[in-house]
């Protein structure tokens, strides 16, 4: 079993940044893992940031998250995030990690950004 952990979230004014963390609780990641982010606000549907594969750190993003989004990872730290630049009140959701191994997605608790005008 693999479990995501997610951490990071907050209260936040518009336009700050903030990182989000993923890490995998009591494990580690493995090359061919798949880190993705989501989110997903009250009322509306889950959306996809972006993904990053664990070994090559090849990153690919939503259309609608490109610029103001960076998924990076660190081996040394063994964790993945979400860098994200000039918060708006609509960045509001509770963001999630999955990881892919094996074809199969596990999925985080999530961790809450709420964003102040």
């Amino acid at each position: 079993q693999v479990q995501p952990a997610e951490s990071g979230g907050g209260v936040v004014q518009a336009g700050d940044s903030l990182t989000l963390s993923c890490s995998v609780s009591g494990g580690t990641f493995v090359g061919d893992d798949m880190v993705a982010w989501y989110r997903q606000a009250p009322g509306k549907e889950r959306e996809v940031i972006g993904t990053s594969t664990w070994d090559a750190g090849s990153r690919h993003y939503a259309d609608s998250k490109r610029g103001r989004f960076t998924i990076y990872r660190n081996y040394h730290e063994n964790r993945a995030w979400l860098h994200m630049n000039g918060l708006k009140p609509n960045d509001a959701a509770v963001y999630y990690c999955t990881i892919q191994r094996a074809s199969v997605v596990y999925w985080g608790q999530g961790t809450q950004v709420t964003v102040s005008s």
